[in-house]
């Protein structure tokens, strides 16, 4: 898993590779979403048909399409396959295929057809120009066809599973009142909401904005759920929905409430003991959204097919594109586990490509050492690489595994791989027809994201319910209104998880929550990281003046080199040779390089010997920076926030720690004071008279701060006079 994406275009580059090597590693293809198809021939029946197709390219798009297809070492992605072509050749009839089909005893008795057998083709030569490595072979997944006769089936089956108007997606995105909806879209525009505050238990708190149209409460009539039954969900997610309920706290019950219900949720509280049942959640979620939106176009195919069809009837049931889920996760791994969700939930007869997927995403757990800890090993167990996409299809008794993206119902992928297949090397040819339809758009793992790049998160979520460049088979007499007039983005479901809240999360919750449903944001309180570390040392808070974002880097660098630097090269020279062992952890890495690049030019610190470990450091520089700093021979060492938390190194000879930023993670500062100090006191090797802890911060670091000193405390800090403040 690469730590951090730099450059202009945002995107991976030659810095590292995965969790343990920082070699160059070649990439996957990207982009490349102009699949073909042929024109459709006789009237639609079944149910892909009914919704979108692939739209028919110009013979000049396909060779960039084929140059993107050349390396195999990286999955299709759901982006390319030799399905459009396929297709289009079943769709072009001639004379003596309509032979065939008179003269056939089954097709006149309306029996299913027989589905097509998975081709799979090597040796693709016409694209080995494009990779470095020769000729590769080149694996095409053939998508099978549904028949009619199945889809008819479903619809039967399925007709009395819930009465239509009694469930919360019907209630959501069919039976909404025109100038209700527009209402509310003003009011989210104009930024007036209703805001209700409610209190979980001792430690949580949530707050719900809703459209200031009326009451909140009688916005949509959305009520907290007290069971499962309150909520008309599919049959085969009503049983796990049912455990899931069971099981849960009043905690889980209110967020499950507010998935359900379609509002826009921020659940900056998401831990090791809940994340399991975060992943059940969104799945069931996602599974009854796919499935409820199959049923509706199944169902009004039946009532436009049969014989005493309305002509005033309109069967309002579609987007622009097929795929109405969007999944941002950091590694592979964690998309393991979310597939594993799905298809337990599901319980599909059939995967296809199931067997590819595991030997592409899934991997042995590592085997780390005891001193890492659980959240370490649960982040970068398995496959830990942050460059994937995926498309997941569904059908009656199927999953698909890697179908292009167009054909899916469900997309999982990392914000780096997804901006690489938008971007697709060509930004003339960009391709992002396919984000049009997004529905329930959800991020886990944020804290982990926000460590890797947060700009490709914020790229794709841009990216999501634009009007699309091309119609790609698309019915626009089954599109919804909503759609046509560009209002997509305020009936999209956003949901956020993370194990704790940042500003980048916010600015996501001002700016791309727009949901008519209204939208909730759950709070946490803190005792505080100062409280766990175990050991009895002076731990001091100094507060410099910064009101405005753009200049706090420079106020910070500023006070530091005026009033803290001199005081700290005055201690290291002094102690010269006794290894005065002064850790400086640095948050940004931009700050880091100003800080390195000053203390190694500046007159002031030229007796200063000093060494530094960053996410980019070589192996082999970070052993040799780690042996001086314990022997004494570099008296001040240079410690990243992203360098701790993709190696969570545990570094000796460690006797004063000056935090030049305070950790977004609560739980590095508790690792880095009552590990690093905390394992010298033990060792005898540091008096607690002469270990202290000094930290900087803001008016600008209040969520940090409270994540620190607690909740009871952070206030104290940023009103009271005085600047220092000290805790023992």
């Amino acid at each position: 898993m690469a730590p951090f994406r730099r450059g202009k275009s945002g995107l991976r580059n030659s810095y590292v590779s995965g969790r343990g090597s920082f070699e160059n590693r070649r990439g996957g293809r990207k982009g490349g979403f102009q699949g073909t198809t042929g024109t459709n021939v006789g009237p639609r029946k079944d149910f892909q048909s009914s919704r979108i197709e692939e739209a028919v390219n110009n013979r000049s798009n396909r060779s960039d399409v084929a140059s993107e297809i050349g390396d195999s070492n990286e999955e299709s992605d759901g982006v390319l396959s030799t399905e459009a072509s396929s297709e289009s050749a079943i769709a072009t009839e001639n004379p003596y295929n309509l032979l065939l089909q008179t003269l056939n005893p089954a097709a006149s008795r309306g029996e299913p057809k027989r589905k097509r057998r998975k081709v799979e083709q090597t040796g693709a030569t016409d694209f080995a120009s494009s990779t470095s490595s020769g000729a590769l072979d080149v694996l095409h997944d053939v998508e099978e066809e549904e028949s009619p006769s199945e889809e008819d089936d479903e619809v039967q089956s399925e007709a009395d599973d819930n009465l239509e108007g009694h469930d919360l997606f019907t209630r959501h995105f069919v039976d909404q009142d025109e100038l209700a909806a527009a209402q509310r879209i003003q009011a989210v525009n104009e930024n007036r909401w209703v805001v209700e505050k409610t209190t979980t238990g001792s430690s949580w708190s949530s707050t719900l904005r809703s459209p200031s149209v009326s009451k909140a409460t009688e916005i949509l009539g959305i009520e907290k759920i007290s069971g499962i039954k309150d909520v008309k969900l599919k049959p085969k997610v009503e049983r796990t929905a049912e455990r899931l309920l069971t099981k849960a706290d009043d905690l889980l019950c209110q967020l499950a409430s507010s998935v359900l219900s379609y509002q826009d949720v921020l659940f900056p509280t998401r831990s090791l003991d809940n994340a399991e049942t975060i992943r059940t959640l969104v799945s069931l979620h996602a599974l009854n959204h796919v499935f409820r939106t199959r049923d509706k176009v199944l169902k009004n195919n039946a009532k436009l097919s049969g014989n005493d069809n309305d002509e005033d009837f309109e069967a309002r049931d579609q987007g622009f594109t097929r795929p109405k889920v969007l999944i941002l996760m950091p590694t592979r791994q964690s998309c393991v586990k979310m597939v594993r969700a799905i298809t337990t939930i599901s319980e599909p007869e059939q995967q296809e490509n199931k067997k590819r997927f595991q030997d592409s995403y899934a991997r042995v757990e590592d085997k780390f050492s005891p001193d890492k800890p659980d959240d370490f090993q649960d982040l970068f167990g398995g496959n830990d690489d942050d460059m994937f996409r995926l498309g997941l299809k569904f059908t009656r008794k199927t999953v698909k595994f890697f179908s292009q993206f167009y054909n899916s119902d469900i997309i999982l992928a990392s914000p780096l791989g997804l901006r690489t297949a938008l971007e697709g090397g060509n930004k003339k040819k960009q391709d992002y027809d396919f984000l049009s339809s997004i529905e329930i758009v959800v991020v886990d793992q944020s804290e982990a994201l926000l460590m890797q790049n947060w700009e490709h998160v914020e790229y794709v979520l841009e990216h999501l319910n634009l009007q699309p460049r091309e119609a790609h088979g698309c019915d626009f007499s089954r599109v919804r209104p909503w759609y046509l007039d560009g209002h997509a983005k305020y009936y999209r479901q956003t949901v956020l998880f993370s194990a704790f809240n940042f500003p980048s999360l916010n600015k996501l919750y001002t700016k791309q929550m727009l949901n008519i449903a209204g939208k909730i944001k759950f709070s946490k309180s803190y005792d505080g990281a100062i409280m766990d570390i175990g050991i009895p040392i002076k731990q001091t808070f100094s507060r410099f003046e910064s009101v405005d974002p753009s200049s706090e880097p420079d106020n910070r660098f500023d006070y530091f080199i005026s009033g803290v630097l001199p005081s700290l090269a005055r201690t290291a020279s002094h102690g010269a040779g006794g290894h005065m062992g002064i850790l400086l952890f640095v948050p940004l890495y931009a700050d880091f390089v100003r800080l390195r690049n000053y203390i190694a030019s500046s007159s002031s610190t030229q007796h200063v010997s000093f060494g530094s470990i960053s996410e980019y450091t070589q192996p082999r520089e970070v052993a040799r920076a780690r042996s001086h700093f314990l022997t004494g021979r570099h008296s001040i060492l240079l410690y990243t926030e992203r360098a701790h938390h993709f190696r969570r190194y545990h570094l000796k000879g460690a006797k004063k720690i000056f935090f030049y930023g305070l950790p977004e993670n609560p739980i590095f500062y508790q690792e880095i004071v009552g590990g690093f100090l905390g394992s010298g006191i033990a060792e005898a090797k540091v008096e607690p008279r002469h270990a202290n802890v000094r930290c900087l911060f803001s008016k600008l670091d209040l969520l940090k701060l409270e994540r620190v000193v607690g909740t009871k405390r952070y206030l104290s800090l940023l009103s009271e006079k005085g600047d220092t403040f000290e805790f023992t």
